[in-house]
């Protein structure tokens, strides 16, 4: 990641504009704040791409949309890499934010970038009419940075996906790997969908009894991961409930969008986040009056 940085700031000094890929589904979340870093220091407009639209939940993509385009320097859009007509919009976007370049002489010079698992080389492949990235279902399919010619006066430069070092927010984490931008062997499932099923007993308690056939008033999230077991008849040798066969099928609902349509976050969501928030303390530092110390 490091490596990837580095490169990625190199190339940012040749770049007129970046384009950002995040999970519709989970924006804020899916947005690496290094990559705004890098732009803001180099001063580039961005046109943030929420890939996967039709996995999110439209009023939250709506919010979001709003939130964004409030922004100084970014125009943001909701689509679905995988069709051809919402990708055919992205060229015409990104002329929009840097209407200087763009001719044969001087092509628009675009950098794409985004954490793993959020569609940048689906989106690369759908604008050059091509397979010329690596697609996948694992993170970190792209190793390294290719540049890209989009007919004679746009350049496009993909770059590996970049997860920052430390991830502030926990439930960004759990977000992240519900939506498979983080590996497996990186995460323990089961905690993972018992995080997702808590919010949706919260956000959208509807689609669970939509999907398993169970009411779910006055059930916590691992009673979910139960109750799916039972309806599936997931069960281990022994006759006990395969926890673990249940909580991946609740993961794979999820991503595939058999649950249905879900957003993991909205602007107000994020912002009562931030609001509440409290980072622990670091190593060495002293607790607050009143807590105590274990001393």
């Amino acid at each position: 990641m490091n490596a990837a940085r580095k490169k990625a700031a190199e190339s940012m000094e040749k770049t007129d504009l970046v384009i950002e890929v995040v999970d519709a589904r989970l924006p804020q979340a899916s947005t690496n704040p290094m990559i705004e870093q890098l732009r803001k220091f180099r001063q580039r407009p961005c046109l943030k791409i929420l890939n996967k639209a039709d996995l999110a939940d439209p009023a939250a993509t709506k919010a979001w949309i709003e939130f964004y385009n409030a922004q100084k320097g970014m125009t943001a859009v909701a689509l679905s890499c995988k069709k051809p007509a919402d990708v055919a919009k992205v060229p015409q976007l990104a002329m929009k934010l840097a209407p200087h370049r763009g001719t044969a002489l001087k092509p628009l010079r675009m950098m794409i970038m985004g954490i793993p698992n959020v569609g940048k080389s689906t989106l690369m492949n759908a604008l050059l009419k091509k397979r010329v990235a690596a697609v996948g279902d694992e993170p970190a399919v792209t190793k390294t940075q290719q540049r890209l010619y989009l007919g004679n006066n746009m350049v496009l430069v993909d770059t590996p996906g970049m997860l920052w070092p430390k991830i502030e927010h926990p439930t960004d984490g759990l977000m992240l790997a519900a939506s498979h931008a983080v590996g497996v062997n990186a995460v323990i499932e089961e905690e993972v969908a018992t995080f997702l099923a808590d919010l949706l007993l919260v956000r959208y308690p509807q689609l669970l009894t939509a999907r398993y056939a169970f009411p779910t008033e006055g059930i916590d999230g691992v009673s979910v991961i139960e109750g799916i077991a039972k309806r599936r008849a997931f069960r281990l040798k022994g006759g006990d409930l395969d926890f673990e066969k249940a909580a991946h099928t609740l993961l794979q609902d999820y991503r595939s969008g058999a649950l249905g349509r879900i957003s993991l976050e909205t602007p107000g969501s994020r912002e009562q986040l931030l609001a509440t928030y409290q980072p622990p303390p670091s190593l060495g530092e002293q607790p607050e009056e009143g807590e105590d110390d274990d001393r």
